[in-house]
Formats: C-alpha cells, sequence, structure tokens
C-alpha cells in the first residue's frame, strides 16, 4: 500500500449529491446539442415536406372526384325521354309499348299500338318541300303528345325540324349553295335551336323524375 506523504493530498472527483458539474460538462453538453441540432432542423423539414406532398395529393384528388364526366347527348336524352313518355302513354291505354324485333307479324294489336303513337285518321300536319316531297304529321297520339311536352309546341317543331332536315337536299335540288339556302330559311333554323334546346331540358327533367303519380313507370 502506498501512502501518501505528509502534507500532499489527491484530488479526487466529488461524488456529493448536488455537487455541480465541472466546466467541462457544459461544453460537452452544448457540442452535443449543437450537433443533434441539424438533425432536428432536418428532420421537421422532411416532415413538413412530407405533409406538403400529401396535402396535395388529397387536394388533387378532391380536384379528381370534382371532376365531371362527359355530358350526355342531347340526341339521345331526347330519344329517351321520348321513348318513356310515349311508353307511359300507350301503358294508361292498356297497350303493350312496341319493342324492335325481327320476324314481329303485325296483327290487329300491333295496328291499335300504331293508331295509338302515331294518332289516326288523316294527319293535321303537312308540308310541302322545294324537293316535291310533302311530309305529314298528326296531332293526335302518344308522339304527337310526348313532343308537345317536350317542345312546347309539336306544330312548330314539326315545320322547323321538316325544314332544317332537308336543307341539303334542297340546295342539291335547287342548285344552291348549302350557305343561301341556310340563310333563306335562317328562321326555321333560329325556331329548331330555340325548341330543341328547349327539349333538351324538359327531357333531363323527364329522366331525373318519378312518374306521376297513378301512372305505371315508363
Amino acid at each position: 500500500m502506498i501512502k501518501e506523504p505528509p502534507g500532499s493530498r489527491t484530488l479526487r472527483p466529488s461524488r456529493r449529491p448536488g455537487h455541480p458539474p465541472s466546466a467541462a460538462a457544459p461544453a460537452q453538453a452544448s457540442a452535443r446539442a449543437r450537433a443533434s441540432a441539424p438533425v432536428r432542423v432536418s428532420a421537421v423539414r422532411a416532415f413538413a415536406v412530407v405533409c406538403g406532398v400529401l396535402a396535395g395529393c388529397v387536394v388533387l384528388a378532391g380536384c379528381a372526384a370534382k371532376v365531371p364526366g362527359p355530358r350526355p347527348d342531347p340526341d339521345e336524352l331526347i330519344r329517351a325521354a321520348t321513348q318513356r313518355l310515349t311508353d307511359a302513354c300507350l301503358t294508361r291505354q292498356g297497350l303493350v309499348p312496341p319493342r324492335a324485333g325481327p320476324g314481329r307479324p303485325r296483327d290487329a294489336g300491333d295496328r291499335r299500338v300504331s293508331a295509338a303513337l302515331f294518332g289516326a285518321g288523316p294527319a293535321e300536319l303537312s308540308l310541302a318541300l322545294p324537293t316535291g316531297h310533302v311530309v305529314r304529321a298528326h296531332t293526335d297520339g302518344c308522339l304527337a303528345a310526348a313532343q308537345q311536352r317536350l317542345y312546347g309546341d309539336q306544330p312548330g317543331w314539326f315545320r322547323a325540324s321538316v325544314v332544317v332536315n332537308n336543307l341539303r337536299p334542297e340546295a342539291d335540288h335547287t342548285h344552291r349553295d348549302l350557305a343561301e339556302v341556310r340563310a333563306r330559311h335562317r328562321g326555321e333554323i333560329a325556331d329548331w335551336e330555340r325548341l330543341r334546346a328547349r327539349a333538351v331540358t324538359e327531357a333531363t327533367t323527364v329522366l331525373t323524375s318519378p312518374p306521376p303519380k297513378g301512372n305505371p313507370p315508363a
């Protein structure tokens, strides 16, 4: 055992509780804090970037969910609404709506359906075309009623649609430019556009509304 010489004293680190740390401890702690600070800042920045990306994805997903689909074709809308109205009209009369099919024989029942659908007797509407053809239509029958409901003016729609549908044949028959023929029928074209726009709106209502109470579904 080595004895300390008299008067000498060995300095040992104090282990008493509450003893203040040495001067080296704060320096080491400060160094560790400085070393870990960039790591924490980088982590925070990375987290913010991830949150921003996720938020952007959510926004994009929400926008994509709100993108409307393609608009339905106006002609298809009008055809579907016309069929719903005429089917309901025939069903109310105890008749079966006709459906296209090969080899269906025509009988008295078919003639009844045809008269109820297209009207019977002499046609009330007629229009002579420059080509020499005469187009006729009835104002009675389920089809006329459906057109009146959709266009709001069945005789007006008859005239406008017949003229517009025969602009090219008229131009060929009279040896005129199509633009010249269209200019001559500017009024009928305007009527056609106005009535057709109304029919599209009414067709949407017909197809999205339940049938009237007491009527069988179309």
